[in-house]
């Protein structure tokens, strides 16, 4: 029977092994865990200076999504994380626009066939918030975004095929390092292009509702100078 063969073949799939050998990658786990603290940190912060706003449920999905990145790598299942880190970027942009525009968040959850494409919500902060082309020059912002998202859609997508994937049954799923190399440096800029995201747009309307130990955590490495040119405080 099908479901019998199903079985058999994910039992044979040594899940706690590819758990233990994750765990022992030299910086993986860290690397991983300081992205996810970071985005946990903002989550914080926007849950108390946002309270109340229908949007959060964006920035819980972003921290869902972040979680599941950490399991999907730790099983070896590389092409699943790519999409959850997709979900982490897309859901964090939903949040910085549907946040200030309540009757099309409404009109997202009532209608199905309402979306708005990446680019709409990164030409409304280009047009509408205020310094935000400045500061995401800083970063390089919406090239960075444009370049990350192009891969990753294309390894969730399959457009390159064979990417990220490398075993041809259930059995044969076990980390390839090389390739593990890669989701976690994939991720990990995906995490920092969030926190750029974030830096360039609300950060900037909720800084003062942070708390001064969130603060200096999401200012630290970034000179002072660049600090003054956001005008963010860290009191």
């Amino acid at each position: 029977m099908p479901r019998k063969k199903l079985e058999e073949a994910l039992c044979k799939v040594d899940w706690n092994a590819n758990i233990a050998a994750f765990i022992k990658t030299e910086d993986g786990p860290d690397l991983i865990a300081k992205a996810n603290l970071r985005l946990a940190i903002w989550s914080k912060q926007f849950e108390n200076a946002d309270r109340g706003n229908a949007a959060l449920s964006f920035i819980k999905e972003m921290q869902v999504a972040g979680y599941s990145v950490a399991a999907l790598s730790g099983l070896a299942l590389y092409k699943p994380a790519a999409a959850a880190m997709r979900t982490v970027f897309e859901t964090a942009l939903y949040y910085t626009y549907f946040r200030v525009h309540p009757s099309e968040l409404a009109t997202l959850t009532r209608d199905p066939d309402y979306f708005l494409q990446k680019s709409d919500l990164l030409e409304y902060h280009k047009t509408h918030t205020p310094g935000f082309n400045y500061c995401q020059s800083r970063f390089s912002l919406i090239q960075n975004i444009n370049k990350w998202y192009r891969y990753v859609s294309s390894v969730t997508h399959g457009q390159i095929p064979g990417i990220w994937v490398e075993h041809r049954s259930l059995a044969e799923i076990r980390h390839q390092h090389s390739l593990l190399e890669e989701v976690i440096k994939t991720f990990c800029l995906g995490e920092e292009i969030v926190h750029h995201l974030f830096l360039c747009t609300v950060a900037r309307e909720l800084w003062n509702g942070f708390s001064s130990l969130a603060k200096k955590k999401l200012l630290s490495g970034t000179d002072a100078e660049l600090k003054t040119a956001l005008g963010f405080d860290t009191a």
